[in-house]
């Protein structure tokens, strides 16, 4: 019985790229797509695919909220994020969520496939080299979940979470609060918090220190 798939992606062209490498296996077949956050939830809960390719940066819901509600659900469906994203933040986050893969976008064909194969049989499947950087391995079929919630407790205090990562994506991109409290659909008293939550993780003091310091120590990247 041929792996049921659905692509969740903002980019079209992506999405018809993705359609078109894993429609050349019989096995893999692709039942749906999705271009934000919301239709992702709704086609994933009617659809129930074996495996979701979900990109982290959608409008409307992001990635990560939709793993929550996807896991809040007791959706059986399988995650692998498929993403541009290799802070180990994205990682752990999406792991110690519930998503069992974590690929990024210029991952080789042949590794697309053998990550949702493995997934599918309820393994985890980690980006090789985010993998040596976090795990010391290859993180290839081994229980994660637990493993990422322990490393994110041990160093909860440094940990910037997803959206503190969004907030200094926007700072990057040179917006204001108000910006930024549009862009992620939030209120300008949320974006204050969370700036007040970067600033005392990071221990700066202002926009341009806690930019300064995430550029330097490559969390975020000006791409």
């Amino acid at each position: 019985m041929a792996i049921k798939i659905l692509i969740a992606d903002d980019h079209a062209l992506l999405r018809q790229g993705i359609k078109r490498v894993l429609n050349f296996e019989d096995d893999l077949e692709v039942v749906g797509e999705a271009e934000d956050g919301q239709e992702t939830l709704a086609r994933t809960l009617v659809l129930q695919p074996d495996i979701l390719l979900l990109d982290l940066n959608m409008p409307g819901l992001s990635g990560l909220e939709v793993t929550k509600q996807l896991q809040a659900a007791k959706c059986k469906t399988k995650i692998i994020a498929l993403t541009i994203h290799d802070s180990d933040n994205y990682v752990l986050e999406m792991l110690k969520n519930g998503a069992l893969g974590y690929l990024l976008k210029d991952v080789e064909p042949s590794v697309l496939i053998k990550a949702i194969h493995v997934v599918n049989e309820g393994n985890a499947f980690v980006y090789p080299k985010l993998s040596e950087r976090l795990f010391g391995g290859a993180a290839e079929g081994e229980d994660l979940t637990e493993k990422a919630r322990e490393m994110w407790r041990e160093s909860r205090s440094e940990r910037l979470t997803t959206r503190e990562m969004d907030v200094l994506a926007c700072i990057a991109k040179g917006f204001s609060n108000q910006d930024i409290a549009q862009a992620l659909c939030v209120s300008e008293k949320t974006v204050k918090n969370h700036l007040t939550n970067i600033f005392r993780k990071l221990n700066v003091n202002d926009r341009t220190q806690a930019l300064v310091y995430v550029l330097k120590h490559k969390i975020i990247s000006l791409e």
